[in-house]
Parts: C-alpha cells; structure tokens; sequence
C-alpha cells in the first residue's frame, strides 16, 4: 500500500514536472512570437550606420514638371535614388513614370491616394498598397518591396497589411519639409546637417528641391558618403 501511494505521488509529480514544461515552452514561445511579429512590422527609420551611405527618397504625387530636372542631376552626379510614387500619379503619368525606372532608380509605393494609413482599417490599407502595386507592375512590370506611407501616418494594422504583402515599411531619418518650406537655401541645410551613416533623406519634387538637390549631392559626395537607393542601404538591417 505504501509502495502504491509512493508510485502515485511519483506520477503525480511527473505530471506536475510536464505540465510546466508545457507551460513555459507556451510562453516562451508566445513571446518569441510576439518578438519576431515585432520585428517583421518594425518600420524602418535609418540604413546601417556601419556604412558610409546615404539614400535620397523622392515622395512623388505632384511635382511632375520638376522631376525632369531632377533625373538629369542624379545623372550629372551619377546617383540613384527611390522614388515613392502615388498610384493616383501613375496612373496619369506612366510615361514620366517609366523614364524614371529607365534611368535606373529604385521604384517604391506611396500608396494610391495619399490616404492617412493610421485612420485605414486592414481593408483600407490592403487596397491601397495592393492597387498600387498591381498598377505598378502592369506599367513597368517589377514587384516593389518598399511602402513610405503618406505623411509617414501609419498604425500596426498598416505595418501588418504592408508584411503580409512582402513590403517593408520606410520612413525617413531627415525630412527636407520642402513642400511646406520653399527655400531653397532651407533644403540644403536640412538634408545636409549632421549627416550621419544610414541616412534616409526625405524631399518631393519642388522647384526649390531641384534647385537644391546639386549642391546637397555636391555636399555628400565631397564628404565621402555615397548615394544609394533606399533597398541598399537598409540591406543590413
């Protein structure tokens, strides 16, 4: 008799001993979970301060007159940039749209509308990467990887709807504010002050922004940063 409540206390302690296995392995795997969920919807704010690299990110819904001569800049100074651009804009402009690609420049999403992202829920959001993107795609024929959500407004379901469609979400590091602030001098000084590895800069196409965009590439090439797409320069992070 006793040797049976010894081999019942046994058990009984066995089981104990298993359940909390069960139970830690359930947590620790949730928070794993929860880690790399947070991981994968981060947005992305800078490029690898390990490298001496810059990316110019040209947010693209208006501004078409100026973009020739920005195209012909970043060829004087042999650098490509990522271009965001509006599905709404494309749509009208596929022709401008497509000299920018043939000029060998990262092409990313704006969205459709330039809606606010964080007021969108999951059906909002999903339209206006998807759309975009397929519109994109018949146009030029490549699938983009990169979202820069209008005014940078977004929510974790925009992060969510952005991952589930193979999209990193990117924001910017240093803002020009060149569509508020249209001078020249201003933009310059912006884009170039305690610069710094890994950044992404922040402009659209302005007058003041083409006219600014020389002496800005000037300043980064002079100072041994090289100018590279958004995709490069986040490679590594």
């Amino acid at each position: 008799m006793k040797k049976a409540k010894k081999y019942e206390l046994l058990s009984n302690v066995a089981i104990v001993f298993m359940l909390a296995i069960v139970v830690v392995g359930a947590f620790s795997g949730g928070f794993y979970a929860v880690q790399k969920e947070k991981e994968t919807y981060a947005p992305i704010y800078k490029g690898s301060r390990e490298e001496r690299k810059i990316s110019l990110m040209i947010n693209v819904y208006w501004g078409t007159e100026y973009i020739d001569s920005m195209l012909e800049t970043l060829k004087e100074h042999d650098v490509k940039a990522t271009f965001f651009i509006g599905g709404s804009w494309a749509a009208k402009n596929e022709d401008v749209l497509v000299k920018i690609a043939e000029a060998g420049h990262e092409i990313g999403s704006h969205g459709y509308y330039h809606k606010d992202h964080a007021k969108l829920d999951f059906d909002g959001n999903y339209n206006e990467i998807y759309v975009t993107h397929k519109l994109i795609k018949q146009i030029l024929g490549v699938d983009m990887d990169l979202f820069a959500p209008p005014s940078g407004s977004f929510s974790k379901t925009t992060l969510k709807v952005a991952s589930q469609l193979k999209y990193r979400t990117i924001m910017w590091s240093k803002d020009t504010i060149d569509w508020r602030d249209k001078d020249t001098q201003l933009i310059v000084k912006r884009a170039t002050s305690n610069v710094k590895n890994g950044e992404l800069v922040l402009m659209h196409p302005t007058k003041n922004t083409a006219d600014a965009l020389g002496t800005i590439l000037k300043f980064y090439i002079e100072n041994g940063f090289k100018v590279v797409p958004v995709g490069e320069n986040i490679t590594n992070e």
